[in-house]
């Protein structure tokens, strides 16, 4: 039987990959300090918890409508459309199972096949996979790295448009990057996307992970509204990843065809996970906020490790659970040439292990600097420390 030849169009999170060497590396007994994958180590709160367990004694376990529970569509539209100053209602809203499905799910409903599609890189590796699988242009658009941060790089965009590019991915407070954008940077954004007729997918995974301020939604902005979706996971927020819980947020022209492939790829996102994400965002912030802390602390000590080694040029996220090194000068030091040569040594040699730029898209014409990317959402603070001690004398070895 031969595999569609589609297939070689699907690409994959190859963050799961670096973890399965690592997990196979951790089988010779080494002790794996893991910065590769962005899973949180935390426990979900007790709220969502209890709620989850009372759906599931009160029989809340059987098929449920297409869209999701109406408990669930109307708390998410209340929640995402208040923190963002905008109003939603329960046609408007997508239970998901997951953030991740509403990728595909809008591309396979609004793209048609030879449409040029903009998308960030680096990023998450599945915006670019769906794009070509369903036979999408997929046109990258990168970082400027400046002494202030990470900024889009418009000409790139403006590139994209000139091809006819009608939909664009955005994912502020980025992954891997930890890149966000200042309101001067997501109004020029907004502007391009209104005055060229086109429509935004908004990812906004670690929207509620800020650690400080308030966060930015470019649905927020005037005309906007009408040309967003917002992609809404409970992974991250809420500790979440393994439950699979997420929605999509916007028109209701794009939501009620989203809603359609609900019903033809999983019926319905599960039942009684629902209601605990219900009781999730009913609950007191002060859950949410202890997950948060912990986060801020882990990534207050990575961020000044980083930058306390000859070579490496670290910024500090605003939100999200990844910091973004520049170590071009460091691979010099340590004699690499090759991020992916690095950063195996690395991790043979010590069990300390991150993924590269490269994992997260192919390098684009105009990159000459070497990234890699440290989440510290899996790991404890101890342990974050003691790995990263043992990164430095690693380094320290290389270099005398």
């Amino acid at each position: 039987m031969n595999v569609a030849k589609r297939m070689d169009l699907l690409g994959s999170e190859t963050a799961f990959a670096v973890s399965a060497e690592a997990a196979k590396l951790a089988e010779t007994g080494i002790k794996i300090y893991p910065f590769h994958l962005g899973d949180i180590n935390l426990p979900t709160p007790i709220s969502v918890v209890t709620g989850a367990k009372e759906a599931i004694r009160s029989g809340k376990t059987g098929y449920c409508p297409a869209p999701g529970i109406p408990e669930l569509r109307k708390a998410l539209a209340k929640d995402v459309g208040d923190s963002r100053g905008i109003t939603y209602n329960i046609e408007n809203v997508s239970v998901q199972p997951g953030g991740k499905p509403s990728i595909g799910k809008y591309i396979a409903a609004m793209m048609e096949k030879g449409d040029v599609v903009l998308y960030p890189n680096p990023g998450y590796p599945i915006y670019e996979s769906q794009i070509e699988f369903y036979g999408g242009i997929a046109h990258p658009y990168g970082y400027l790295d400046n002494p202030s941060g990470l900024e889009l790089d418009f000409s790139a965009i403006e590139e994209g448009i000139k091809r006819g590019a009608k939909h664009i991915f955005y994912n502020n407070y980025n992954n891997p990057t930890g890149a966000s954008s200042s309101k001067k940077e997501m109004a020029r954004l907004a502007n391009l996307i209104i005055q060229n007729d086109m429509f935004l997918i908004s990812d906004d995974a670690y929207f509620d992970t800020l650690f400080e301020g308030t966060p930015r939604s470019i649905a927020s902005l005037p005309g906007m509204k009408e040309r967003t979706l917002t992609m809404y996971t409970f992974s991250k927020k809420f500790a979440m990843t393994g439950w699979r819980l997420g929605g999509a947020i916007g028109p209701s022209k794009v939501i009620e065809q989203i809603t359609r492939l609900n019903v033809n790829m999983e019926s319905c996102t599960t039942h009684f996970i629902q209601y605990g994400g219900v009781a999730g965002l009913k609950a007191s912030k002060k859950e949410t906020q202890d997950i948060l802390d912990r986060l801020r602390v882990r990534r207050d000590i990575l961020v000044k490790t980083m930058n306390g080694i000859e070579g490496v040029e670290a910024h500090s996220p605003e939100a999200g659970f990844y910091v973004f090194p520049k170590i071009t000068k460091l691979m010099k030091r340590t004699g690499f040439e090759d991020v992916e040569e690095f950063r195996k040594a690395v991790l043979i040699d010590t069990g300390v292990s991150f993924c590269g730029r490269h994992h997260f898209g192919r390098p684009l014409d105009n990159e000459s600097d070497s990234y890699i990317r440290l989440a510290f959402s899996g790991i404890g603070k101890e342990d974050l420390k003691e790995g990263m001690n043992l990164f430095q004398d690693w380094i320290n070895s290389r270099t005398k």
